[in-house]
């Protein structure tokens, strides 16, 4: 329907049309759709059926898929929202979202989603990079009335933060990196914070090894349950996609037998 360039290195692309008919996200603030983005020199049967696909193409010729937060979903408008990081020419998704014009298709499978936040928690604490900025953005806008909540979102510079809008009580902390490590600011602003009293809510995501030490922090010097947490991670630096969700379960298993040992 239309782009907007957020920031220099956001930009939000609108979904719509008769396709989003039967579109829904239920009580999640991080669904997510499986984006398709079919390569440039393969003939794929129509109508584009993605299980079809898998069944009768060799894989090497399926579309590259690639997971990305739902910003928004309005239904009243029929329009989905969604918030895309862009470095030039690097990726397959970003890419193709600096140049969409209205009119483009866009396939995709889902919404899929877990978190939403509790109303019953004391306070809540969100943390993570740019790629979780839309999951967080969305969390923050549901929060009930008054809700605490410690947000710390690590972007490259004061260029890249937005406008965010919440009815909770939000202390949000922007951190530049400014060449540091990915990673590295949020992981000290979490650890340095003095966490208030009660029953805590905790939604952390973005770069796998930002959050795996966030997640041993959070587990085993902060004491936090496993249940009381949404943390994962969005993606893993070196490598793509398709390299990433081949090896999070078994990243995710090591990781999780590193701190049972500890």
């Amino acid at each position: 329907m239309r782009t907007e360039r957020i920031t220099p290195h956001m930009t939000r692309v609108v979904l719509g049309g008769e396709g989003l008919a039967e579109f829904a996200v239920g009580p999640f603030t991080d669904s997510y759709v499986k984006l398709l983005f079919p390569l440039e020199d393969v003939v794929y049967p129509e109508p584009f059926d993605i299980g079809e696909i898998r069944a009768s193409m060799p894989r090497e010729q399926w579309p590259r898929t690639r997971t990305y937060t739902v910003r928004r979903w309005d239904a009243e408008a029929r329009e989905l929202w969604i918030d895309f990081v862009v470095h030039g020419d690097k990726g397959v998704a970003g890419p193709w979202a600096a140049k969409a014009q209205p009119g483009d298709v866009l396939r995709f499978a889902g919404p899929g989603g877990g978190y939403a936040p509790d109303p019953t928690a004391d306070w809540h604490l969100m943390a993570g990079d740019e790629s979780a900025l839309p999951a967080i953005a969305a969390a923050l806008e549901a929060l009930p009335d008054g809700a605490p909540a410690k947000v710390f979102i690590e972007v490259e510079g004061p260029e890249e933060e937005q406008a965010v809008v919440s009815p909770g009580a939000v202390d949000l902390v922007w951190l530049h990196r400014a060449g540091r490590p990915l990673g590295q600011a949020v992981v000290a602003a979490v650890r340095e914070l003095a966490f208030p009293e009660g029953d805590v809510q905790v939604f952390v995501h973005g770069e796998a090894h930002m959050v795996k030490q966030l997640r041993g922090h959070l587990r085993l010097e902060r004491g936090v349950a496993r249940e009381r947490m949404s943390i994962s991670g969005y993606w893993r630096l070196g490598a793509d996609e398709d390299g990433w969700q081949s090896s999070k379960a078994e990243w995710n298993r090591q990781v999780e037998q590193e701190q049972e040992r500890s």
